[in-house]
């Protein structure tokens, strides 16, 4: 329940109730916000877990680790790299449960040097939105089919950030996509349409498919190695927007809260369907400009995607 705050009282020992029968997926599970969402879900007995990453060692150590304190969770590593999309269909191709109860798109990466993806786009833009798009593409029919199911609660999360908000001012360089988009402020830029992206996707699909509750959700400042390795500019910059937002700097386990809320802690009623949420468990949807609401540049985003994916989906 929320707090007079605002934000939402949460423990997830206590709130989330029993994941019996469940099947889970988290990107960038082997590590940071990923790998901590997982052993607390792990807790609560889903029947398998399936998890992504590059590092097949990382994935098997976090398996042993997990199987010590939940030795009847199924757990399954499934190796993708996110700058290729062949790779990520490739270990889509590895999920085999016929139903899928929680998709939490947890990976992603942050003010990196110019690069492009091996299938030639951008690649902050490559690993944070279109990779997740092709997972979402390719899972989906399975998570429509378990929200066939009148007791089933079927639940899509993007993790995105305050970052969202310096994103370009169309919104997205639709027209630079397959270049390095290397201008000046470039890496704030290309950030920042890629967590817009996050935002937008899953509005969209809450919209085409409201059986399924897609919301997105930023974690706050945490200490993982997405922030710990920044410049001190930087970081000045990340801290500064959690300061003026009156959250502070937080471990792992506490900045998974957020996501470990919308994923399974909040009663699906508790949740707005396409909402925007910031730790723990505040809507935001009132601080989201024009571009992040408009249902038109939405649509125009889910059509580019497709064409990006299709080869592949």
């Amino acid at each position: 329940m929320p707090s007079m705050s605002g934000f939402v009282n949460f423990n997830p020992e206590k709130d989330i109730p029993p994941l019996d029968g469940k099947v889970i997926l988290v990107t960038g599970g082997t590590a940071g916000l990923g790998k901590a969402s997982i052993q607390a879900l792990a807790r609560r007995g889903p029947s398998h877990i399936y998890f992504t990453g590059r590092n097949a060692k990382a994935g098997e150590t976090l398996i042993a680790e997990t199987k010590k304190t939940n030795p009847s969770v199924g757990l399954t590593f499934l190796e993708m790299d996110f700058l290729s999309l062949a790779s990520v269909k490739n270990g889509c191709d590895q999920f085999v449960h016929d139903r899928l109860d929680l998709l939490m798109c947890n990976a992603g990466i942050m003010f990196k040097p110019p690069a492009l993806s091996k299938d030639g786009y951008e690649a902050t833009f490559a690993t944070n939105h279109l990779a997740h798009a092709l997972i979402i593409k390719q899972l989906l029919p399975t998570m429509l089919k378990t929200a066939e199911n009148p007791e089933a609660d079927v639940r899509l999360i993007n993790l995105t950030s305050e970052g969202w908000s310096g994103h370009p001012r169309e919104g997205i360089s639709f027209s630079t996509l397959q270049t390095t988009q290397n201008a000046m402020f470039g890496k704030f830029t290309r950030y920042g349409q890629s967590k817009l992206a996050n935002v937008v996707y899953a509005a969209e699909v809450a919209r085409r498919y409201p059986q399924v509750v897609a919301v997105s959700v930023h974690p706050g400042v945490v200490k993982t190695d997405l922030v710990n390795t920044l410049s001190a500019s930087e970081k000045a910059l990340v801290y500064g927007a959690n300061f003026l937002m009156g959250v502070s700097l937080m471990k792992e386990e506490q900045g998974c809260l957020s996501q470990l809320w919308v994923a399974a802690g909040a009663r699906r009623d508790e949740l707005v369907n396409g909402a925007y949420y910031r730790p723990v468990g505040v809507m935001s949807n009132s601080q989201l400009d024009k571009i992040a609401k408009s249902e038109e540049f939405a649509k125009k985003l889910w059509t580019w995607t497709d064409e990006a994916v299709a080869k592949f989906s």
